[in-house]
């Protein structure tokens, strides 16, 4: 029996994440894995006095599609989830036959996606690019690079457009 493969994917719900978890989908996801979606909101996005103050260091727990399928119980998260990203992720669970959970972090991306390679753990981590120039790059930094220089597992980098 193989081992339990639990497979990240970084998701904003831009057109960028959604690319890149549709490729995850597509190309390395197999029946029986679990595909965890990981987003990242800034610090102290959440209502006071709100029980994700409890989650602000260790992040939400891992959520059921069930119930991030849910608006209601999303926004106790800050969390939006867009159509077309539940679309993709419902199909998946139906046709591949695999869980889909999602995990919510507060605070910086680089740190928190690392964080959750190293506590979830995950077998392999997808994420997407926006092609920023070389300029932007330096200046806002690079999320999918900093992941691909020290995350602690394979990290593929999905590009939005291709070159």
């Amino acid at each position: 029996m193989a081992a339990e493969r639990r497979v990240g994917v970084a998701v904003d719900f831009s057109d960028c994440s959604r690319k890149a978890l549709k490729w995850a989908v597509d190309n390395i996801i197999r029946e029986g894995d679990h595909l965890i979606l990981i987003t990242v909101r800034p610090e102290n996005n959440y209502d006071e006095g709100d029980q994700i103050q409890l989650w602000e260091a260790t992040g939400s727990p891992l959520t059921p599609l069930s119930e991030f399928s849910d608006p209601v119980i999303m926004k106790r998260y800050g969390v939006k989830a867009d159509s077309e990203t539940l679309d993709i992720v419902s199909t998946a669970a139906k046709e591949k036959q695999v869980e889909v959970l999602m995990k919510v972090y507060w605070g910086d991306p680089r740190e928190k996606i690392c964080e959750a390679i190293d506590k979830i753990p995950l077998s392999c981590l997808i994420v997407g690019n926006r092609g920023l120039g070389k300029i932007k790059r330096v200046i806002l930094g690079s999320v999918s690079n900093y992941l691909v220089n020290n995350g602690s597992c394979p990290v593929t980098v999905v590009k939005l457009h291709e070159a």
